[in-house]
């Protein structure tokens, strides 16, 4: 059965309840990618944090219909085409493309319905053709205009005034200031639709209403998107939806904050502070992105500087570390005895992994706070280092930590955090950061050979100093009764 859970809605300014259409039922649309170039680390926030509300959704039994949206017909699109000299519509294509392979490689989950402007153009012309005729719309020399003054609710999601307000769309032909372009007149060079009022285009915001009433019926569960698009678009696709369709459009709405660089400036292709998706994940795993995006609630600012990777990664390994050091205990005794037996250090690992599902969930059921549940188990994983340090623990403890390694099951489910063992999490450190710090494996590999006929041949300074140029270098050796192994040291990153 699906689990209640509270949502900060956007439209009410308040956390709410979450009550369906349909019980057990979720329809989410997130407004997705406009393809006019590659997704950065602003755009992957978004991506992430959906991706992961839709998997707790599910890991609490909740029935959800994941749209997301391409706008691959769009003013950027046409620009870009136009510099690089190549077709809108095959630029776009290419370009989603190549989103595809970013939200692979960052372990994103496919939406089920993944709908195209250009494959929605009749339902956007059915949705015009029903404003015009409600009253809500005009054509005007080949474009059609929302008429905001028509739509007494204007404003109700962004606060914004008419009165108040001028359209980007500057063309002639609107009555007020304010209105916005639902079909564009063709220019040369444009991707170009017939319609009733003249060969064009969609306006930007028109395609939204089109593409998720299209997909979710007239009223959706919850609209997602980045708290950039409350004014204009998600304004404008209220009025022109619940003007067409004569129905509530989305009875909750779920932003989340942006990347904001030095100074608090959002970080944004126009402003040339980008950083590309695929750069982040030559140089760090994408479980560091996805921990950085859920270490903050996912409706505040997220500054973004140079150690924001470097620190998440380290907080990654530690969490990876304490799972690694729980999968290691033994024992077969009853887990009461042991604690009793183990002490103060037994107890609070065995109270906290007991507990840690029940403040888990609650802290995800109350406006999906990713940074609370995390910061539980960080502390699950401070009582797993401080109680695994006991000698007795190494023989013994496995029972004690038996439901500390369930938050780690609880954490993939949940968060899509810390499903591998730490071998794989190791490997991919050692390819991404020796690499973007200009270390070959090789010579690493070389020294440890060295160091190795060293011990051989008691040669211990040699050996300690060879321990000592691979820890100035961020590795850290291991002797263990099953041989020598080495890792990347993440903790001088955080």
């Amino acid at each position: 059965m699906a689990s209640p859970f509270r949502l900060y809605n956007t439209l009410h300014r308040t956390v709410e309840d979450f009550v369906p259409q349909v019980p057990g039922k979720v329809g989410l649309y997130v407004c997705g990618m406009t393809v006019y170039d590659r997704c950065h680390v602003g755009h992957a926030r978004a991506m992430v944090v959906f991706d992961t509300f839709v998997r707790y959704l599910r890991h609490r039994d909740w029935d959800v219909t994941f749209v997301r949206n391409f706008t691959d017909v769009d003013d950027k699109i046409i620009r870009r085409a136009a510099e690089l000299g190549r077709d809108p519509l095959e630029l776009s294509a290419h370009y989603i493309d190549v989103f595809h392979q970013d939200a692979a490689a960052l372990g994103l989950l496919e939406p089920d319905k993944e709908p195209r402007v250009s494959e929605t153009i009749d339902g956007i012309q059915a949705m015009i053709a029903s404003l015009i005729e409600r009253g809500h719309a005009y054509a005007n020399e080949g474009s059609v205009w929302y008429d905001v003054t028509s739509f007494g609710d204007y404003g109700q999601l962004s606060g914004q005034k008419v009165d108040e307000l001028r359209s980007p769309d500057e063309v002639g032909g609107k009555r007020h200031p304010a209105d916005f372009a639902l079909w564009k007149a063709v220019k040369p060079g444009e991707p170009a639709w017939d319609s009733p009022w003249g060969s064009g285009r969609p306006g930007w915001h028109i395609e939204c209403s089109a593409m998720s009433c299209g997909e979710l019926g007239h009223t959706l569960d919850i609209h997602g998107g980045g708290l950039d698009l409350v004014f204009p678009h998600h304004e404008n696709e209220i009025a022109q939806s619940e003007a067409a369709n004569g129905a509530p459009y989305s009875r909750y709405w779920m932003h989340n904050g942006l990347l904001t660089m030095s100074g608090g400036q959002k970080m944004g292709k126009s402003l040339g502070n980008v950083i590309n998706v695929d750069v982040a994940l030559d140089q760090f795993p994408a479980e560091a992105l996805r921990l950085y995006y859920l270490q903050n609630k996912y409706r505040s600012p997220l500054p973004w500087s140079d150690e924001a990777l470097p620190e998440a990664l380290a907080m990654l390994a530690r969490l990876y570390e304490a799972k690694e050091a729980a999968e290691a205990l033994g024992g077969t005794d009853d887990a009461e005895r042991v604690a009793k037996e183990l002490g103060a250090d037994a107890q609070a690992v065995l109270d906290a992994g007991r507990s840690f599902a029940e403040r888990f969930h609650a802290a995800l059921d109350d406006d999906f706070n990713t940074a609370l549940a995390l910061a539980h188990l960080f502390d699950l994983a401070r009582d797993i280092n401080r109680f695994s340090a006991h000698k007795k623990a190494r023989k013994r403890g496995g029972p004690v930590v038996a439901a500390a390694l369930e938050a780690f099951r609880l954490a993939d489910s949940a968060l899509g955090l810390l499903g591998r063992d730490i071998d794989a999490f190791q490997e991919e450190v050692k390819v991404k950061r020796l690499a973007a710090m200009g270390i070959d494996q090789a010579e690493i590999e070389d020294l440890l050979e060295q160091r190795a006929a060293a011990r051989e041949g008691k040669d211990w300074a040699r050996a300690d100093a060879i321990r000592g140029e691979l820890s100035a270098r961020q590795i850290v050796v291991m002797d263990t009764p099953e041989g020598v192994s080495w890792r990347v040291d993440l903790r001088g990153s955080a």
